[in-house]
């Protein structure tokens, strides 16, 4: 199909047609019995990171326990899960990522299971085959896993800080804490159960839904009903506390800061209020339970869309809020693009770090802070320069939907997601009109509601919501070597890609609002 790659990937002797985001799955050879039971595929084969995420089923909730014995964020953390899946074929075996240090028991449906581990696998042996579409529960008890200092050039999923432990998972970090089908593809459900010790606060995704003290030891659960990408999952465990902001358009608001910090940041994360409802405004209600803002004093190197409490450093919040703000609010538009409505695969990151970057600049130019914190004083000239830096920005990260490689984390959040996946939706903007692109926005937030969906998907609803066949239009923007003509702009001009402009062509900042 062109650009919209087909990719025929191997399921144990299944086989997967997959077509921007449309899975067939052809059966093994049959059996006697119905069905010969073979292993899951020991990824997804995703094009950036293939072994990522695991075949053979689906998950439909984790049921998450962590426990802090002391007040040491350098301590190891031990966890039990009990992951409720579907199996999508007849399963002999099937695997987990995890990159903790140990593991202490593993059973399926109640019953003792082999298990052994190859680099980040777990690879689970149960003692009956697993039968297609009937769900199944698998228990991974005993695991541990120890915190790692951030470090803003290699990003670690499970961070330790002065103050506690965090997560920062996107976008295959997350499984180092605890063992998962960590792939946005397969979303599910969350209860997070939570001990550690009196004096320290443990804080999750969604609602908290209980909390007692016994023996010492505060035992706090939250539950999460939305489906959520692994990759978004949050646990912080510290010397936080957790302040109720009450709601701003009708979303309850919470954020955890370390308490000796409290004085300092929370006035600056206040702007929120006023995002919530801008964003509601702008796209319809919004998608979760709750939301919030996490600050934490480490060197991430970048702001992270945490579902329902999205993560800042605190070089952030030393920032004018003429650069604060429109990076909240770009975390916060993270909420509908790429934590609701999640990729399919992370070729399609654009559509995450692509709107949330549009309506970080929408945001900045409503408040009147676009001239500060971009040196452009209307949107026009601003897309106008991305727009030149087009060809450059494809020569040396690929195009938009199709990052080259995925050798660190910066080159797949690579600056063409961010600006270039933005200049893709001015480019829409100016071939449907703004009342058309408007009623896009808002369809495909609508309609991919708590599900993962591809590029292809997004071509297909811009084709139907506008009335015009966009598949050759969007396909040359998004995976295209050139940067095609910008409709209604045919003065507008690409610098040409030269030994000279290549290498002077800024790197990914190290200070990125993923």
């Amino acid at each position: 199909m062109g650009n919209v790659s087909t990719r025929l990937v191997a399921l144990g002797s299944a086989t997967i047609l997959s077509v921007t985001g449309v899975v067939v799955i052809a059966a093994g050879p049959a059996s006697a019995s119905g069905g010969r039971a073979t292993p899951g595929a020991a990824g997804l084969g995703d094009r950036l990171y293939p072994l990522l995420g695991n075949g053979g089923y689906d998950v439909q909730n984790y049921d998450l326990s962590l426990t802090y014995p002391q007040k040491d964020p350098a301590q190891q953390v031990s966890g039990d899960v009990t992951i409720t899946a579907v199996a999508t074929q007849n399963l002999s075996r099937f695997d987990l990522d995890f990159g903790g240090d140990a593991v202490g028991a593993v059973t399926v449906n109640g019953k003792p299971a082999r298990f052994t581990r190859s680099g980040d696998e777990l690879i689970i042996t149960p003692k009956r085959a697993l039968p297609s579409h009937r769900k199944f529960t698998v228990r991974v008890s005993g695991f541990k896993a120890t915190p790692i200092e951030a470090d803003a050039d290699s990003p670690a999923g499970f961070v330790r800080t002065p103050d506690g432990t965090i997560v920062a998972g996107q976008p295959d970090e997350t499984h180092n804490l605890y063992p998962s089908n960590d792939h946005p593809r397969d979303k599910a459900t969350y209860t997070i159960r939570i001990t550690n010790p009196v004096g320290w606060t443990g804080t999750a995704n969604g609602v908290q839904v209980s909390s007692r003290e016994k023996s010492g030891q505060v035992v706090s659960v939250y539950r999460e009903n939305h489906p959520m990408a692994s990759e978004l999952i949050q646990v912080a465990v510290g010397d936080f506390i957790t302040y109720d902001r009450g709601k701003a358009g009708g979303v309850p608001v919470r954020d955890v800061v370390p308490r000796r910090l409290a004085g300092e940041l929370l006035p600056k994360a206040a702007d929120e209020m006023n995002e919530i409802p801008w964003m509601q405004g702008k796209v319809g209600k919004y998608p979760f339970e709750n939301y919030g803002t996490l600050v934490i004093d480490a060197v991430l190197g970048f702001a992270l869309e945490t579902q329902t409490l999205s993560l800042f450093d605190t070089w952030w919040f030393s920032l004018p809020s003429y650069v604060l703000d429109p990076v909240a609010a770009h975390e916060l538009a993270h909420q509908w693009f790429g934590d609701s409505v999640a990729p399919w695969e992370w070729s399609d990151v654009w559509q995450n770090e692509g709107h949330a970057t549009w309506y970080e600049y929408e945001y900045a130019l409503e408040t009147g802070n676009l001239e500060n914190y971009s040196g452009y004083t209307n949107l026009t000239d601003l897309y106008k320069s991305i727009y030149a830096r087009g060809d450059q920005l494809r020569a040396k990260y690929g195009p938009s939907a199709q990052p080259i490689k995925a050798d660190s984390i910066w080159d797949v959040f690579n600056p063409n997601v961010y600006d270039g996946g933005a200049i893709v939706l001015f480019a829409l903007q100016q071939k449907v009109g703004d009342a058309k692109f408007r009623q896009i926005e808002r369809a495909w937030v609508s309609k991919y509601k708590d599900k993962s969906a591809s590029t292809g998907d997004f071509i297909r609803l811009a084709s139907t919501v506008s009335g015009q066949n966009l598949t050759s239009f969007l396909t040359d923007w998004l995976y295209s070597a050139k940067t095609p003509p910008m409709p209604g702009h045919p003065d507008w001009t690409v610098t040409p890609v030269t030994a000279t402009t290549a290498s002077t062509l800024a790197a990914p900042s190290a200070r990125a609002h993923r």
